[in-house]
Parts: structure tokens; sequence; C-alpha cells
């Protein structure tokens, strides 16, 4: 049997036992796609990584939900980089990714990563779909819903209201049929952001997706916060723009994410990293 050493960290924590978790493998080497997704399923975190060796950047990340592999993600990116320092040093990474390769900059435990320049879609959905997909009424679907990708394309939706944010109750159903993209490697995955302003430069935000028919929440989303900064631009918000996202207390694990988009449109997102604890997998 072979050993591979994993650490678990919570990312967009502002206490140890709360952010999102994910679980790094500090090197990746001799496990093969059907390992890494079988490890993803055994951890049943929202997402599993495996640093790798990389000739083009500090180190090559690849990321697994339970189910399949991600281009992209934003707090298993900033967890993993907080691992590839522990292990390597350095405060400036870039983390080679399916979705190009990702810079990642650390001020202590604080981790900032900067998205790629975003691509944006019209939504087919009507209003009144989108909010029979979440539970709500037609007026509580804001303006300019938007496909957007930045990494990872996701369907990013503005409420009319933080009331409207904390009553939504989204149908599996629906959420497969209005919210569903292809994925690189084949098949589709199905997800929807929603968010309000919550106050000055503050927003409150949801992430939800199907799973095994049940619609699961998303504690802290860095991927989708990036896209938060695609829609800013690509309705034509003036810049820079500053936000504080709080995410997950619906599902008792608080997150707080802070995105930027500068004067010159790029987006980036930023959170603590907290290493909790780490072990070894005998396979």
């Amino acid at each position: 049997m072979a050993s591979y050493a994993f650490r678990i960290v919570n990312v967009f924590a502002e206490e140890r036992l709360a952010g999102n978790s994910v679980a790094v493998f500090e090197d990746g080497r001799g496990l093969d796609v059907a390992s890494m997704q079988a490890l993803a399923l055994q951890f049943n975190l929202s997402e599993t990584t495996f640093i790798l060796p990389s000739t083009n950047a500090t180190a090559r990340v690849r990321i697994f939900t339970p189910t399949f592999e991600m281009p992209f993600a934003g707090h298993p990116t900033l967890g993993t980089a907080h691992v590839v320092r522990a292990l390597h040093g350095g405060d400036t990474q870039t983390l080679e990714m399916h979705a190009g390769i990702i810079p990642v900059r650390a001020h202590g435990d604080e981790w900032t990563l900067q998205a790629n320049a975003p691509r944006t879609r019209p939504v087919a959905a009507s209003r009144g779909e989108l909010a029979a997909m979440l539970g709500l009424a037609a007026p509580d679907i804001g303006r300019d819903p938007l496909w957007v990708d930045t990494g990872s394309e996701q369907l990013v939706i503005p409420l009319a209201s933080v009331v409207a944010v904390q009553r939504c109750a989204p149908r599996a159903d629906l959420l497969a049929q209005h919210g569903s993209v292809m994925l690189p490697g084949g098949g589709s995955r199905a997800m929807a952001y929603v968010w309000a302003e919550a106050g000055a430069d503050a927003v409150l935000a949801r992430f939800f997706f199907p799973k095994h028919g049940a619609v699961v929440e998303d504690p802290g989303t860095g991927s989708a916060c990036a896209n938060l900064g695609g829609w800013l631009l690509a309705t034509g918000v003036p810049l820079p723009q500053r936000r504080t996202i709080t995410q997950g207390e619906a599902v008792g694990r608080r997150c707080v994410l802070q995105l930027v988009v500068d004067t010159g449109g790029q987006i980036f997102v930023a959170g603590r990293v907290v290493e909790l604890g780490r072990g070894t997998i005998d396979l």
C-alpha cells in the first residue's frame, strides 16, 4: 500500500470551525483520475484537491467534487495555496488548473486569487421561470441575471432584497432545467448563485446545486464571488468596486469573502485560510 498525506483547511473562515472546508492532498503523484474521484467521494466535501508538479507554475492542482472534476474553484484554490506554502514556502504563487494559471498571493493567512477575465452570455429562462426555480415570486428577481464565467461558468442571479435571498427554496428539477452547463470533460452540472446588496459595499449571497435529487447549499463559493465581479463589469458599474460577501449562514458555516474589481477590470477574491488538521490515507 502507498500512503498519501492530506490536510483539512477551512477557507473564508473568521473562526476555526467556520468557512468552507477542503481536503488537500500534498502529493497526488501515483493517483489516477478514478482514485482522485473516489477519494473526493470518500471525503464528501464540496471539493478535494491534489497537488502535482508543474513546469509552468508553482504547482499543478486538480479539483474534484464528490461526483466530477472542476476546471476551477475559488476556495480550493486558496486552501491549496495555503498548503503549498506550508510545504514549499512562498507568499506569491501561480497554480496551474484546467481553467488556466491562477495567480495567488498571501498576507499572513489572508489569501487572494486573481480570476480570469469574465465571459458572459444572456439567460434564456424568463424571470418567472427563475423565480419558480428559486421558490420566489417574479418581483424578487433583480436586474440582469447572467451566465458568467471567470473560470467556472455559473448562473448569477441578483435578487431584489436580502429577504428574498433568505427566502430562497430552490427546486432541484427546475435548477437542473434552467441552471445546467456542460462540463469540459462531458456531462453537465447545475448551480445558481443568488445575491443582494446588504448595505454599503456589503452583499448577502447563497449558492445552490442539486445532488442526488436534493438541493445542496455551498457555504462559501470563491468562483461565484469572482463571477459576481464579472457581473459588475458586464453591467457597467463604475470602477473600482469592493464588496464584502457573507455566505453560508443558512447552513451554519459562515463565510466572509472579499471581492475587488480594480480600475483595470481585474477581479480579485480574498479570504482567510485556517489549517484544521492533517493525516494520511493508505491505498
